[in-house]
C-alpha cells in the first residue's frame, strides 16, 4: 500500500475538521484505492479513521465526489446548461416552482410521442389535489418506448441455467410486441379489457406487458410469489379478463409451478408459456399456449388513448387484508422515465439491470426507464444473490445496477461477487428497505468510489421516487441528497412544524406532479392521502406518504422507515430502523426486526425483537438478548429495554423487500394473547 502515513500527515489533526476529512478521503481514493489492491477491511478501517469525530453539522461522510468530466457527461448537467442554471439546487428549485415548465421540457427531451399534442401541460383549475395534466392529448406510451435505432439492443437476457446471453434488438422486440398485440385483439376482448401477468420478469413478460398496453388494455400486475388466494383477490379487484403465466420456471435450482396456482385461483382464460415446448402442460378448456396465441401478423397499430386511461393496476405492499389497487396511466411512465434520465443518469446505449418483478412497481419502472431512454434492459432469470447473477452483471456489460439492501448484504457476506469485473457499472441505485452504511460503502468500493449509489425512495402511487440523489452531487452511503425533480416535500414533526436540521419527522409531498396517483380502484383516494393532512409551512396543500425521514445537515436525508414503524419507548420516539441498525452489527445476527407491542389491557409499548441468526445453529436466546440490550443502551439510549426476543428463520417481506413489521407484531400478539411480554 502507498504511504498512507504520508497522506494522513498532510492534514495533521483532522478529527472534527470536516474540510480536512473530505480532502483526506479524496486523496486516499485517488492515490491509493484507485491504484492498488486494498482489501475492503483495510478501506473500512481507514474510513473510520478519516471520519472520526466528524461534527454533525458537517453532514454525513462523503465518499463520492463527481469529477468535472463526470458532471459534464450527465443528463442533468446538460439540462441545467440548457436552462442556463449552474448549480443543482437552483435547478431543483426551478423544477418545483415552475412545474408546468419543467414537465414541458422533460416531455420534449424524452421525446414522448403524441397522436394529438396536449392543449397545454397543466390545468390546475380544480386545485393541486386533482390537476389535469396534458389536457386534450392522445397518445399510447408504448410508442415512446421504440424511439431507438432498430438495430440497437433493447433487451439482454440471461438465466441461471447457463452463461449464454440472448440479445434482442428494438426491431425484434417491436415485432414480438406487435404479434402479441394482434393476438390479443383477435380474441375479441373489448377496449379497456384487463390482462393479468403472473410470471417471472423475463423477455416474455416484457413482450406481454407492452403488447397489452399497445392494444389499449390494462395490465394487472401480480408478483410470482403469491399464493392462489392472493392471486384470486387481485384478479377480482382488477377485473381480469385473461391471464398470462408460465407452466413452471427455475429459481435457485428449484422448479416453481405457476400454472397450477392459476388454475387453483380460478383465473380466467390463460395464455401459458411452457417450460419445455416439446412437453406442454395439460390445458384447461379455453386456455392456450403462447406460441399458438401469437398472431402471424407482425405489425400492429398502437391504440391512441387519453393521458388518464389506465395502463396498469398495481397493488400496495402486503399479503394480508385487501390490497390497495393503484392504477397507472399513460402519464405515470413519464415520471419513471424522468427519474431514470435525470436521477439514475440512464443514457442511450446504457445497460440497466434491477432485480425485480412485474408485481412490484420497479418491474414496469425498469421497462419505461430503460426503453424510453433508448437503453438496454438487462434481465436475469434466477436468484439475484447468486454468483450467477454477479457474473451476469459482468457479461451483460451492465452500466446502471439497481439493488435492494438485502441483496448487497449477501453479496458482501458470502463473497458472491468476488472475481467479477463490474468496471462498466457507472451508477448504482437502491430502493426497498433502508440501506446499511458499511454494506453500501463496500458496494461503492467495487468501483473505487467512482460510481455513486443513488438512493431511491418513493412508491407505486408516485410512479417513482420522491427523494433520491444525482450523479452531480457528492454521495454518502445510505443517505439521500435531494427531493426528486419536479416535486417538493416537507418533513413535519408531530405538532405540524417543519423539522430543523438534525430532526426527524414524517414526509408530506407538495402536489402536483406527473406520476402522483389521483384515484384508487378500491379506496377513497382523498381519505388515503389528503384527509386530515396539515397545511405546509406556506399554507400548501400536502399529501400524506407515510415515510419517516431524518433531515441531516448540508442538504442530506436519512430514511427512518414508515411512520407506523415508529415507536415510543419510555416517552422517547424511535424508529424500528434505528434499533435494527444497531442490532444488525452483532456477529450472531444476520437480520433483525424491531416492533412495538401493546400489552393486553393497555400500558406502555414493549419492544420485541425478531432475529434471524447468522449461523445455522440457534443462538443462546437469553445471552443474545442481554448482548443486544447492552448494544441498544450504549448506542442509542440507556432507557430502551428489550422486553422479548424471538429467533426466526426469516423475516416476512413484501415484493419490494420491505420488512412487514406489522405482520410480525400481529403474529406475536396472537401467540401471546394471554400473556404480557416479559418485564
Amino acid at each position: 500500500m502507498a504511504d498512507v502515513k504520508t497522506i494522513f500527515g498532510r492534514y495533521g489533526d483532522h478529527a472534527g475538521d470536516a474540510g480536512k476529512q473530505d480532502r483526506l478521503w479524496q486523496d486516499l481514493v485517488w492515490e491509493v484505492f484507485s491504484k492498488e489492491a486494498v482489501t475492503f477491511e483495510e478501506q473500512l478501517s481507514l474510513f473510520h479513521r478519516v471520519y472520526e469525530g466528524r461534527p454533525e453539522e458537517a453532514g454525513p461522510p462523503f465518499v463520492y465526489w463527481p469529477t468535472k468530466e463526470r458532471v459534464e457527461r450527465s443528463n442533468v448537467w446538460r439540462e441545467m446548461r440548457r436552462k442556463g442554471i449552474e448549480e443543482y439546487r437552483a435547478f431543483h428549485k426551478w423544477s418545483r416552482t415552475e412545474r408546468a415548465a419543467f414537465w414541458a421540457r422533460t416531455i420534449d427531451a424524452l421525446g414522448i410521442r403524441f397522436r394529438t399534442p396536449p392543449d397545454r401541460i397543466l390545468d390546475d383549475a380544480k386545485g393541486t389535489e386533482d390537476p389535469v395534466w396534458l389536457p386534450g392529448a392522445r397518445l399510447n406510451i408504448v410508442e415512446s418506448c421504440f424511439k431507438a435505432e432498430e438495430d440497437a439492443i433493447a433487451v439482454v437476457y440471461g438465466d441461471e441455467r447457463s452463461d449464454k446471453l440472448e440479445e434482442v434488438t428494438y426491431k425484434e422486440l417491436r415485432r414480438r410486441v406487435d404479434r402479441f398485440t394482434n393476438g390479443l385483439q383477435e380474441t375479441g376482448m373489448e377496449a379497456g379489457a384487463a390482462v393479468a401477468l403472473y410470471m417471472p420478469m423475463d423477455l416474455h413478460c416484457v413482450v406481454a406487458y407492452l403488447g397489452c398496453i399497445q392494444a389499449g388494455y390494462r395490465v394487472i400486475s401480480i408478483a410470482d410469489s403469491f399464493s392462489p388466494p392472493e392471486i384470486k383477490s387481485r384478479l377480482e379487484i382488477g377485473g381480469a379478463d385473461a391471464i398470462v403465466t408460465v407452466d413452471t420456471f427455475l429459481r435457485g435450482g428449484k422448479e416453481v409451478a405457476l400454472y397450477d396456482k392459476v388454475k387453483e385461483a380460478g383465473a380466467p382464460r390463460a395464455i401459458i408459456i411452457p417450460a419445455d415446448p416439446a412437453t406442454p402442460p395439460a390445458l384447461r378448456e379455453g386456455d392456450i399456449l403462447w406460441d399458438d396465441f401469437l398472431s402471424d401478423g407482425d405489425t400492429a397499430e398502437a391504440v391512441a388513448c387519453g393521458p388518464y386511461d389506465v395502463t396498469n393496476v398495481l397493488f400496495s405492499s402486503g399479503t394480508t387484508g385487501t390490497p390497495k389497487a393503484i392504477p397507472w396511466t399513460h402519464l405515470t411512465p413519464i415520471k419513471a422515465a424522468m427519474d431514470g434520465w435525470l436521477h439514475q443518469d440512464i443514457q442511450a446505449g446504457d445497460r440497466v439491470a434491477w432485480p425485480t418483478n412485474i408485481g412490484w412497481m420497479m418491474g414496469p419502472w425498469l421497462i419505461y426507464a430503460a426503453l424510453i431512454n433508448k437503453a438496454t434492459m438487462a434481465i436475469y432469470g434466477g436468484v439475484p444473490t447468486s454468483e450467477g447473477f454477479c457474473r451476469f452483471v459482468e457479461r451483460a456489460g451492465v452500466t446502471m445496477l439497481g439493488v435492494v439492501p438485502a441483496i448487497v448484504r449477501v453479496w458482501r457476506n458470502e463473497g458472491r461477487a468476488e472475481g467479477c469485473d463490474w468496471s462498466k457499472v457507472k451508477v448504482y441505485s437502491s430502493t426497498g428497505e433502508s440501506s446499511e452504511r458499511e454494506d453500501y460503502l463496500w458496494l461503492m468500493s467495487r468501483s473505487r468510489y467512482q460510481a455513486p449509489i443513488i438512493e431511491y425512495c418513493g412508491g407505486t402511487e408516485i410512479g417513482g421516487g420522491h427523494i433520491t440523489g444525482t450523479v452531480v452531487q457528492p454521495a454518502s452511503p445510505a443517505t439521500f441528497s435531494t427531493p426528486a425533480l419536479g416535486l417538493d416535500l416537507v418533513i413535519l414533526d408531530e405538532a405540524g412544524n417543519e423539522v430543523p436540521e438534525g430532526g426527524m419527522g414524517e414526509i408530506f409531498l407538495v402536489p402536483p406532479a406527473i406520476g402522483l396517483s389521483q384515484r384508487l380502484l378500491n379506496r377513497d383516494h382523498h381519505e388515503e392521502y389528503y384527509k386530515d393532512c396539515p397545511r405546509g409551512p406556506k399554507g400548501e396543500v400536502l399529501r400524506r406518504h407515510g415515510d419517516e425521514m431524518r433531515r441531516l445537515h448540508r442538504g442530506f436525508y436519512q430514511a427512518e422507515g414508515r411512520a407506523d414503524d415508529t415507536m415510543n419507548l419510555g416517552g422517547i420516539k424511535v424508529s424500528s430502523l434505528e434499533l435494527e441498525r444497531v442490532m444488525d452489527h452483532h456477529e450472531a445476527v444476520f437480520a433483525s426486526a424491531a416492533v412495538a407491542v401493546r400489552p393486553e389491557g393497555g400500558g406502555s409499548d414493549r419492544l420485541v425483537v425478531f432475529v434471524v441468526p447468522a449461523e445455522e445453529a440457534e443462538p443462546d436466546k437469553d445471552a443474545l438478548k442481554k448482548e443486544l440490550q447492552a448494544m441498544v443502551r450504549k448506542e442509542l439510549n440507556p432507557l430502551y429495554k428489550i422486553s422479548d426476543l424471538e429467533v426466526v428463520e426469516g423475516l416476512p417481506r413484501t415484493a419490494s423487500n420491505k420488512i412487514m413489521r406489522r405482520k410480525l407484531r400481529d403474529r406475536y400478539q396472537e401467540e401471546h394473547a394471554a400473556a404480557t411480554p416479559g418485564q
